[in-house]
């Protein structure tokens, strides 16, 4: 059995079942297919784009495979443009996009999801829970209630949609979760997914904690030295003498025909002695 729904293509977003999505529409046929959403049983077939560049895409520019979505509210904006807020309602295969009256309609046909193991199942549910509370300790964009969201939802083919839409991934990645009719293995796409995702996130992290030590030990040494200076001048004992030793020096090693060898360690031992107090034999 086919229905027949007006198109909104997507240009970097996927938008999954049971998903409540803001979205803003400028393309004058999405503006046209939304007036006929609002005129008629505000149902709206949205399809992601397979080149976000595209600006007027066509049957063959979209998935085929999308997500029957209601339009729970639409507020036109000054600049002409459209904010949208839509809820998913369930997958759909399209079988023909056709343009009419100005916009793009296609026919589908629902998806029946694949059945599964149930004990299969609860083992990956728990796994993907489990697995998500620790891909959001790593990734600080996802927020922290989701976690508890993610935790009470029971349905397996709710849970790795509710998952996907919260994972940095491209589009065809979560398209091809989009596609998957069955929930075991949108749970296991789901799983090895996020395993990617952490991987990075851990590197990130060392990258980050590396830069922050070195960071902190320079600013340290930065510190340090203007502490000893500062007793330095207190103790004032030789200070204009010793600074004045230290130019001179400086000055020698500056107009002596070195090897750059030799002046690199004269350079050090200056560095050295600039340090020392004037105390020191």
């Amino acid at each position: 059995m086919t229905e027949t729904y007006p198109v909104l293509p997507l240009r970097d977003i996927v938008v999954f079942p049971q998903m409540i999505v803001p979205l803003f529409v400028g393309r004058e046929k999405s503006v046209a297919a939304l007036e006929a959403v609002m005129t008629a049983n505000k149902n709206v077939l949205l399809l992601s784009q397979r080149d976000p560049a595209e600006e007027d895409p066509e049957g063959k520019d979209l998935y085929d495979v999308g997500t029957v979505a209601t339009v729970l509210q639409l507020l036109k904006l000054p600049d002409g443009t459209v904010k949208v807020l839509v809820e998913g309602q369930h997958r759909a295969e399209v079988k023909t996009v056709r343009v009419e009256d100005s916009y793009l309609e296609a026919d589908v046909a629902p998806i029946e999801e694949e059945g599964a193991d149930e004990a299969d199942l609860e083992a990956l549910v728990r796994s993907a829970v489990k697995h998500f509370e620790q891909y959001v300790r790593l990734n600080k964009k996802v927020a922290p209630e989701v976690v508890v969201q993610v935790g009470q939802i029971e349905e397996p083919s709710r849970l790795a949609d509710t998952i996907a839409s919260n994972l940095s991934l491209k589009i065809a990645d979560k398209q091809a979760l989009l596609s998957e009719r069955s929930p075991s293995k949108r749970l296991e796409m789901v799983f090895g997914f996020m395993e990617g995702e952490m991987g990075v996130l851990q590197v990130e992290k060392k990258i980050r904690n590396r830069v922050k030590r070195q960071m902190e030990k320079t600013q340290r040494e930065y510190y340090l030295n203007e502490q000893l200076k500062a007793i330095q001048r207190e103790l004032g004992d030789g200070d204009d003498e010793g600074r004045s030793e230290v130019d001179e020096l400086a000055d020698k090693v500056k107009k002596a025909k070195l090897s750059k060898e030799a002046r690199d360690k004269a350079e050090g031992e200056l560095k050295k002695l600039k340090a020392m107090s004037p105390m020191s034999a």
